[in-house]
């Protein structure tokens, strides 16, 4: 088999290339050089770069010549789903492409970051860890994220209010991001609708490397009538930052998943913290009355 030396390979990139460099019609080719340098700039600075993550980005139009453009332009704005992405030959545009890296990446940082914890010394939150004793094992092994030690639970007997109607907590789940972005808005909202309806709240406090089925444990721990985890939820390449409620009426382990009740994405691009608490208030008083919660509660 005869090699090519290095030589005659230059040379056939270098045809490549410029072959690539022109278009059908002769014209040249002009790459996505927006993503870098605004258009007629020469020169790189550092307040030119562009957020290839910011919203007014991620509703541009890649599609060349679209049918419908305005049509497209109005899904897009109903959406965060990636659409009129465009395509170069069978691959990604270059703007999709990184948006979909930079996009995977914060949810990689929010599953394995830590909730800050001046954001919970901030909101006199104390807490407690299940029995998984680092990042790794709480991704992998589900059931010790439903566990606590003995000495874990004596913690949360000896800070928390005993038999209170209604016991919130708040847990990073699979995205602590959710947590830090939700937690201080959704929060209050809840516990001033429920001493709005003269409900008897418990002492708030937070889980560390917790799953949803470690509401059970915590409401036969505490005798709470209804327990509701504020929990972050498994990001996306669309948010990081979606936090879900679940709420049960006497929960118990081992109880089927049909009694929970779930408020789910509580993020900027979907319910908002404050909205969401002020529902999840009215969903808890719904369930006081009816003293039923999951599929059997009609909303």
């Amino acid at each position: 088999m005869q090699v090519m030396d290095k030589e005659v390979i230059e040379q056939i990139v270098r045809e490549v290339l410029s072959q690539l460099g022109q278009s059908e019609t002769g014209s040249v080719f002009q790459p996505e050089i927006d993503l870098i340098v605004p258009q007629g700039s020469d020169k790189l600075a550092e307040d030119q770069l562009i957020d290839i993550t910011d919203t007014t980005q991620k509703q541009k139009i890649n599609i060349e010549n679209p049918q419908d453009f305005e049509a497209l332009t109005r899904m897009k704005e109903k959406t965060s789903a990636r659409i009129g992405v465009g395509r170069s030959g069978p691959r990604l545009k270059t703007r999709t492409m990184l948006t979909l890296r930079v996009d995977h990446a914060v949810a990689r940082d929010a599953v394995f970051m830590d909730v800050d914890k001046e954001l919970l010394d901030r909101m006199g939150l104390f807490s407690i860890q299940t029995r998984c004793s680092d990042k790794n094992e709480h991704l992998t092994r589900p059931d010790l994220g439903e566990q606590f030690s003995q000495q874990a639970l004596d913690k949360i007997l000896t800070n928390c209010k005993k038999n209170p109607t209604v016991q919130i907590y708040i847990s990073d789940g699979l995205s602590s991001k959710a947590i830090e972005a939700n937690v201080e808005n959704i929060l209050p909202a809840i516990t001033e609708g429920l001493e709005g309806y003269n409900v008897n709240v418990g002492t708030p406090f937070f889980v560390k490397y917790g799953r949803v089925h470690a509401m059970d444990v915590i409401s036969e721990t505490l005798g709470s009538e209804i327990t509701c985890v504020l929990i972050g939820e498994r990001p996306g390449l669309a948010t990081a930052e979606s936090m879900s409620a679940y709420i049960a009426y006497k929960s118990k382990v081992g109880m089927p998943e049909a009694r929970r009740t779930v408020v789910s994405n509580i993020h900027s691009g979907g319910i908002s913290a404050v909205e969401a608490g002020a529902y999840i208030a009215d969903i808890i008083k719904k369930m006081l009355e009816l003293k039923i919660s999951g599929v059997d509660l009609k909303l």
